[in-house]
This record gives C-alpha cells, sequence and structure tokens, in this order.
C-alpha cells in the first residue's frame, strides 16, 4: 500500500473517531442517570480525581449496591456550575446600583 494511501485511511481512522466520540456526547445528553465512566466523559475529569471525589463526598453520588457508582446527570451538572463567577458587566451594574 502507497504512502498516500495509508495517510488516507489515518485520516479516514482519525474522522470517525471524532464522530464517534461526538455521538457518545450526544448519547450522554439523553440519559438521566450516569456510570463512573460516563462522568468521566461527561466533565473531562481524570478517574484518580473523580474517585477522590466520590470518596471524600465532594460529588454527588449513589452507591445502590455498594459497589457500583451512580451520577443523576442534573445533579452534576448543578455541581458543575457552582461557584459561579461574576462578569465584569455585572459587577459594574451591581456597583452603579450601590451607588445610586
Amino acid at each position: 500500500m502507497g504512502k498516500n494511501k495509508e495517510e488516507v485511511l489515518l485520516s479516514k481512522i482519525e474522522e470517525l473517531t471524532l464522530k464517534l466520540e461526538k455521538i457518545e456526547q450526544l448519547l450522554l445528553t439523553q440519559k438521566k442517570v450516569l456510570n463512573f465512566n460516563e462522568v468521566m466523559l461527561y466533565t473531562n475529569l481524570s478517574k484518580s480525581y473523580l474517585y477522590q471525589l466520590t470518596s471524600n463526598g465532594g460529588i454527588p453520588c449513589y452507591k445502590p449496591n455498594g459497589k457500583h457508582i451512580y451520577f443523576n446527570k442534573e445533579e452534576i451538572e448543578n455541581w458543575l456550575l457552582n461557584n459561579r463567577k461574576i462578569s465584569n458587566i455585572e459587577l459594574e451594574e451591581i456597583s452603579n446600583n450601590y451607588l445610586n
């Protein structure tokens, strides 16, 4: 097989891999309960950090049988949106309202 054909095949494989990852992400948006690996994908957190968060109560999770860890997607979304940083525009509006 020539070099050009190999490059084309590698390019197509890479393209298919990216499309598959996008499909997986879309499927995650349809689920209400996520498993550990799905939360890793959804949040882009490392496996070790997610284990740390689950063991010290830093992230809401469930262990119905004491073995597998599950997550409520809505709770994960709320957790991700904690500690919102105020924008400069909002800060300016607050200061203007305070001064008036």
